[in-house]
Parts: C-alpha cells; structure tokens; sequence
C-alpha cells in the first residue's frame, strides 16, 4: 500500500510503499530506497524492529491522520496519507497548516523551558517549548507561522499526554 508522510516542518510529502511479505515482515520503500524489516508489535503502542539488519525500539502514537514517533529518544510527528486521502484533501485544501494550530505533549513528562511568551510572532519550525520525557528533552516546533495566542504550558509543571501548550493562529 502507497502511504504519503510529512514531517512536522516539511514542505513536500514523501511517498512510501508498505508491502507485507508474510508472518512479521515486511518491505518498506521510502522515497525509492527499499528497506526490509521485521517488526513485532509489543504493548503500548512499541514495536521492535530489525530494518536492514540495525536493531532499533520505537513507540508510536496515532491522532487522526498525525503519527507521533519516538526512535533514540526524538520524538518526531508525520501527517500520514494513503493516495486516496491524499486525493480528496487536494480537493477540499492545501496539504498544509492553516488556521488556528493547537501544540500538545506528544507523551507525559515535564515541561522544561518555555520559550516563546504569548503575543509572540513565530516561524514554522520554531521552537515553542522543550519538554522532557523517558529522560529525553524534546522541543515541540509551531506548525505554522503565526502568532502565540494562548500560552498553557509553564516551566517545572509535569504534563499528560496530548497536554495542551501552545496555540499559534
């Protein structure tokens, strides 16, 4: 199955062809390099995968068509498409951020430094607050440029997940 992936940050989607080969393996083709791997799903939501012969542990969390990923203690969000869904959004919009944008924690953990203030103008990319989890510190980027209209994170305070922090319009 052909799947398109943005990165948080991206400005292109990157095409990427999943095909199962039996039991827990699969072929993956991401962006015309093909990788076989071997994964098997553990408890909450972590997969063990053997890519290419390199051993790597991985926890994923799925939010409508948003995939958080953790891999080496970075944790890194995609918009994830299948060609189908990526044919009726070039219908109805653009494939990218608009409109008021909601950041939250992508695990629990404990919020760091704040690093923009409300009112603040920020750029896609930009930092906006650094939280730490499983002894990582991960700083969550605005989606979008824009304005920091709402302000929920403060430094020192422990957060669920899918805390809310920031809203950037």
């Amino acid at each position: 199955m052909r799947y398109f992936t943005k990165q948080q940050g991206q400005k292109e989607a990157v095409p990427v062809d999943l095909e199962a080969l039996g039991g827990d393996r699969y072929k993956l083709t991401v962006n015309g390099v093909t990788y076989q791997v071997d994964a098997l799903a553990l408890e909450h939501g972590t997969m063990s995968m053997l890519v290419d012969g390199q051993s790597y542990s991985a926890e994923f969390e799925e939010s409508g068509d948003e995939v958080g990923v953790l891999l080496r203690g970075q944790v890194s969000r995609f918009d994830v498409a299948d060609e189908r869904r990526l044919r009726l959004r070039a219908g109805t919009a653009a494939f990218s951020v608009e409109g008021k944008q909601l950041v939250t924690a992508p695990m629990p953990g404990k919020v760091v430094k704040v690093l923009v203030k409300v009112g603040d103008e920020v750029k896609e990319g930009q930092g906006l607050v650094v939280v730490e989890a499983m002894k990582m510190e991960n700083e969550l980027k605005s989606p979008k440029a824009g304005k920091v209209t709402e302000l929920f994170a403060k430094e020192g305070t422990t957060v669920e997940n899918n805390a809310k922090l920031v809203i950037v319009e």
